[in-house]
């Protein structure tokens, strides 16, 4: 099951953050299909959230179709966003990481160096 974390300080609303942290879990095969999202009340005791807010981001991820909410029971993941076979390329960025930390580079350079270039090459592409 996931574990949502919300991170106050990014200015990224925090139902927002919800919904990204779910759809990267599925991107990730972290979820599966079938799986159960915490219920809003698990969400509200490990997040200090309001539980509107959690209502909202499962909303959300329901009219996107990755989620069903089942009365009573709570709410499911249904789909997985079809996604390309990225083995490849993760294991490259697995390669890339290790010589990164073999050479010294710390987490917040790493980010601005991954940030660069995805601005770079994303740059004007809607979310």
């Amino acid at each position: 099951m996931i574990e949502f974390r919300i991170d106050r300080r990014t200015g990224v609303p925090a139902y927002q953050q919800l919904v990204n942290q779910t759809r990267h879990a599925l991107r990730l095969g972290l979820l599966l299909p079938g799986d159960q999202l915490p219920t809003v009340k698990e969400v509200v005791a490990t997040t200090s959230i309001n539980p509107n807010t959690v209502l909202k981001a499962y909303r959300e991820l329901e009219h996107e179709g990755l989620v069903e909410g089942r009365r009573g029971v709570g709410t499911f993941v249904s789909a997985a966003p079809v996604q390309p076979d990225a083995d490849g390329l993760r294991a490259e960025l697995a390669g890339w990481m290790r010589r990164a930390l073999a050479d010294g580079l710390d987490r917040e350079y790493v980010e601005a160096l991954v940030k660069a270039e995805l601005d770079l090459h994303y740059e004007g592409e809607e979310r």
